[in-house]
């Protein structure tokens, strides 16, 4: 009984923002499936479809390092609750545009750039909420789960948003994507705190649990009972070799990642030629394995972790799932089948999500109270990736074909695969800085 009253707030905690990481990708990958009506609707081109792709991108990625700050400052309860506010009412705007507007296409960049911008805040903030409820030795899990949200969300779009499209119209695939994000984040600003000491339903022992595993002995009351400690300084940041080379892996990652968010359900449809149902069928599949293998990854990390330590289980980890998913992408688009084509390239996406809570586990480790600002900078690195991947896919695919665009990510990944063999997980940023 103890036991079970122990593990029970943190973990709640995580499962909704495992929600509200669903909710986010929902809410970005629903214009991938619209895509198509809006381009009717505004007369544009894929191209232009790929600079509204990349607005979003943008947005996000020049937010992620303030994004992060700001949460340091303020809390990841408060912060993560007004960004979903936010890209609800952004997601909601997409869609109220009048059909034959002049500068629609302007208008809908501004719209998902801003967009982007609230979104930014999701991981950092959950990456401080890891650092301040989670202990290291479960830190994999709980992020695997986390980012099991991706899938979960981005796999959920294809059958909800052709569904809502084909029966309601592409406008209110947003409108309903907007509500239910408003709705998760004021569930999550009413169940969270940005501390356990703070949180009502933490008992004593839930407590001893989370503040014995910390990165920093005391971070985890600090908020409550104290001055706020002081955040590793940005030219720190920039100067640690072990948070570049994360960087590095991470724009790699993203790279891939968003040929797949933004770019897969296309693919199928005008290039493999399946239908509307079949495109929606097998867009689903690399969400599918993301969904499983972000998790499946994150309990691997952690029981190698304490096996022979973060050396091996969260770099080598790392490094093994996004080579392995070079493979599998290029094995994907040399594939003659559609149908076998998209299992292999869906596999490449759970392969490169075994790796993504490592990222994560990683920069709370090193970057303990500052893990929102660090984690931020990373992620930044990863939307960037998206942000070319949105735009320079269709080029190299409409100059020298799709099987090209996806060789050119299988080189990246392999980038981004031998970038962790320098990340050394124990050199903690917050004791050298002090120490400097």
């Amino acid at each position: 009984m103890r036991q079970t009253h122990i593990v029970q707030v943190r973990w709640l905690l995580v499962v909704w923002i495992f929600v509200l990481s669903a909710v986010a990708f929902l809410d970005r990958v629903n214009i991938s499936i619209a895509g198509s009506f809006l381009a009717s609707a505004y007369h544009l081109s894929n191209v232009h479809l790929g600079w509204i792709f990349s607005a979003f991108l943008v947005g996000y990625a020049l937010s992620q390092t303030p994004g992060g700050r700001l949460v340091d400052r303020l809390g990841p309860r408060r912060v993560l609750a007004a960004g979903v506010l936010w890209w609800g009412l952004f997601t909601a705007l997409t869609a109220t545009l009048p059909a034959g507007i002049p500068g629609a296409l302007g208008l809908l960049i501004a719209i998902r750039f801003l967009l982007g911008a609230g979104e930014a805040v999701v991981y950092p903030a959950s990456n401080r909420f890891v650092s301040q409820w989670i202990p290291r030795q479960e830190r994999g899990i709980a992020n695997g789960w986390i980012f099991a949200g991706v899938g979960a969300g981005a796999g959920l779009s294809p059958p909800l948003i052709t569904f809502i499209v084909v029966h309601y119209g592409w406008q209110a695939s947003f409108y309903v994507c907007a509500v239910i994000g408003v709705l998760a984040g004021a569930v999550w600003y009413v169940i969270a705190r940005d501390s356990p000491a703070e949180h009502p339903a933490v008992s004593p022992e839930e407590l001893a649990l989370i503040q014995a595993g910390l990165t920093l002995p005391g971070n985890t009351d600090s908020a409550a009972k104290g001055p706020s400690p002081q955040l590793v300084s940005w030219s720190r940041v920039i100067r640690s070799k072990d948070v570049l080379a994360v960087t590095l892996s991470y724009f790699c990652f993203g790279y891939v990642a968003w040929i797949f968010f933004s770019w897969f359900y296309t693919y199928l449809a005008q290039v493999r030629g399946l239908n509307l149902k079949a495109s929606a069928f097998y867009a689903m599949l690399p969400f599918i394995a993301m969904g499983i293998c972000s998790p499946l990854g994150g309990a691997i990390s952690d029981r190698l972790t304490q096996w022979k330590g973060p050396r091996l289980g969260r770099c080598g980890l790392a490094a093994f799932g996004i080579a392995i998913a070079a493979v599998f992408l290029t094995l994907g688009s040399l594939a003659h089948s559609a149908r076998v084509a998209s299992l292999v390239l869906a596999g490449g996406a759970g392969a490169l999500y075994l790796a993504q809570s490592s990222f994560w586990s990683v920069t709370a480790d090193i970057a303990g109270a500052s893990s929102g600002s660090v984690s931020g900078f990373m992620n930044m690195g990863a939307q960037f990736g998206g942000a070319v991947t949105a735009s320079l896919t269709p080029w190299i695919a409409n100059r020298y074909g799709w099987t090209v665009s996806f060789l050119t990510a299988a080189a990246l990944c392999l980038l981004g695969a031998v970038s962790w063999l320098v990340v050394d997980p124990s050199c903690t940023l917050e004791v050298v800085d002090k120490q400097s």
